[in-house]
């Protein structure tokens, strides 16, 4: 009984000491990747930016209470200008406008979120099957890609969002499905150039199957692509899901930015000169939209520094 309590513990011991070494390899692969992340200052510019909004959009049942969208009981009177009392004046049911546009960027940051996740899982599914088997699976399915990146994805959105029932489900899976194509060609793209490489051939030659060596040694390579890839389609999700709310394909019981255009535009907002009805969620729309676009950037050159180079 000792002898085998200790075999066991002999054998436990490296076992701990390896992912002990795989956490601490982690920690400084984090690490290098923070510091060279801040030598990009338009990438620690959109960090910030995202951070305005994210923090007070996760506070918001706080900030300014879950009852915000309430038309029953609004606080202020139609069309209000703005005041100390309401910084962005109240919309056409005298709700404070403020607290929307605060509790608008949940809805806009998780669809947009969400929709990207989606998108990009799709696209690196089919990127990585597509450059490890090849052949007629490769044909069919690049073709598929290839239908689908010449027709517009708003249109194939709007589609897809009007035979649906209108939900942030609904918008989800809209923007999902038709924004993956991009993806799905550059990793099939990567896909190929980390094939070629030798060890993926001493991997086939050890007895390695397909799924060993698209899941640890093609996606790892893949992973820096498709992080930054993701943070560069949120922009264009939160984009969409605006695009589609404002033209009444949301779920009209949610408050997001777009939805909050909507509202002004039957307003009349515009024409009667409530620019604080339109302005405020437009910005947040635009500077989100800018700093997703902002950090994807960092992190591509961060993965690539070639990118840096050659720019």
């Amino acid at each position: 009984m000792t002898a085998d309590n200790g075999t066991a513990k002999g054998q436990a011991a490296p076992t701990v000491r390896a992912r002990s070494l795989a956490w601490r390899r982690r920690r400084d692969a984090a690490a290098r990747f923070w510091r060279q992340y801040r030598g990009h200052r338009a990438g620690v510019f959109g960090l910030a930016a995202l951070l305005l909004f994210a923090v007070p959009a996760l506070a918001a049942p706080l900030l300014v209470g879950s009852d915000v969208a309430d038309v029953t009981d609004a606080p202020g009177g139609p069309l209000e200008d703005p005041s100390a009392r309401f910084p962005f004046g109240t919309d056409r049911f005298g709700r404070n406008l403020l607290g929307l546009v605060i509790w608008g960027a949940r809805v806009s940051l998780l669809v947009g979120l969400l929709a990207a996740v989606l998108s990009v899982a799709i696209g690196t599914l089919i990127g990585v099957t597509a450059g490890h088997f090849k052949g007629w699976y490769a044909t069919v399915v690049m073709r598929i890609t290839d239908w689908f990146l010449v027709m517009p994805t708003l249109v194939l959105a709007i589609a897809l969002a009007t035979v649906m029932p209108r939900s942030l489900l609904t918008i989800v899976v809209a923007i999902g499905v038709t924004t993956w194509p991009t993806t799905a060609r550059l990793v099939r793209a990567q896909t190929l150039a980390v094939e070629t490489r030798p060890y993926i051939e001493r991997a086939r030659a050890l007895g390695g199957g397909h799924r060993h060596i698209m899941a640890r040694h093609v996606l790892p390579n893949v992973m820096p692509l498709v992080l930054a890839q993701t943070t560069l389609i949120i922009s264009s999700a939160i984009l969409a899901e605006a695009t589609l709310a404002f033209l009444g394909l949301g779920d009209p019981t949610v408050v997001s930015w777009g939805a909050l255009l909507q509202d002004a535009r039957e307003a009349g907002a515009v024409s009667s000169g409530h620019w604080w009805y339109l302005v405020p969620p437009g910005v947040a729309i635009a500077v989100v939209a800018l700093a997703f676009t902002l950090c994807g950037r960092a992190v591509e050159q961060v993965s690539n520094p070639r990118l840096g180079v050659s720019r």
